[in-house]
């Protein structure tokens, strides 16, 4: 059950990082599950890192929301996605 909350969860903040950064990413539904998980991944290790978080303790919402994001930039400068094609 954990782990479908984790989906979830993910998919939610993987859903408003997209929002808050629009763009022509590819992929679907996964894609955004694996950002937003990834996301809160690693806000949490940064929050560790930074002392905000105790060892084992989850990331907040917003965090995640902002580590998704910042894995949406990467992605983005690595693939060159995240651009409109104009005709």
């Amino acid at each position: 059950m954990d782990f479908l909350w984790m989906l979830l969860i993910g998919l939610l903040v993987g859903a408003v990082a997209k929002f808050l950064m629009p763009g022509n990413d590819p992929g679907g539904i996964i894609v955004t599950m694996f950002l937003g998980v990834a996301g809160a991944f690693v806000a949490g290790m940064l929050g560790r890192g930074l002392g905000w978080y105790g060892e084992g303790e989850p990331a907040g919402f917003i965090a995640s929301v902002i580590g998704a994001i910042l894995l949406l930039v990467v992605y983005r400068l690595f693939t060159g996605g995240g651009r409109h094609v104009h005709h």
